[in-house]
């Protein structure tokens, strides 16, 4: 026995079923792309000295917004290279012991850069981005920058200071990304 149904288009409603998945994935997509294309923020910044010589030309990059790489490349051509991190409320000692590598000694005028990182260290420079930059040659510039938007990580702007091996400093600026 065959059931007939005289009022059922079966052929238009496979296709507005397809029409439907169609529009579903034309939604997703962009969706999709924006999500993964969101995953990582980059940014430049630039700075010198107090007195304005070593013009020094900075770029960040982040996957999660509270750490990433950042370079420094001076206007004598060294680059140095590595970690950051934005101090947060989640931040372990241990996450930052990277910042002592290649220091022996504490950072004058630069509170909690002592022997080794500390919860004081978290403490205070908690909402700001503290880096330890390596050169080829192994020479270490550190540094330490205030957020302007702590909530947006680096891509929110900030300004800050960069120590150099010698102990000369370099003032740094970002822009928002």
């Amino acid at each position: 026995m065959t059931t007939v149904y005289p009022d059922r288009n079966f052929a238009a409603e496979i296709n507005r079923s397809i029409d439907m998945r169609h529009q579903s994935v034309k939604m997703t997509l962009p969706l999709l792309a924006i999500i993964a294309g969101g995953c990582t923020t980059m940014g430049t910044g630039f700075g010198s000295t107090p007195s304005g010589a070593s013009p020094t030309t900075f770029s960040w990059k982040s996957s999660d917004g509270v750490s990433g790489t950042m370079n420094a490349t001076l206007s004598d051509g060294t680059i140095y290279s590595g970690q950051y991190f934005q101090i947060t409320r989640d931040t372990t000692v241990d996450s930052v012991a990277p910042l002592w590598v290649g220091w022996h000694s504490g950072w004058r005028d630069a509170a909690y850069w002592d022997a080794g990182p500390s919860p004081d260290f978290i403490t205070h420079y908690s909402g700001r981005v503290v880096a330890n930059l390596a050169s080829p040659s192994t020479t270490h510039m550190r540094c330490k920058f205030q957020l302007v938007h702590p909530s947006n990580g680096m891509a929110g702007g900030g300004s800050g200071q960069c120590q150099l091996p010698d102990g000369k400093t370099i003032d740094a600026t970002f822009p928002r990304a």
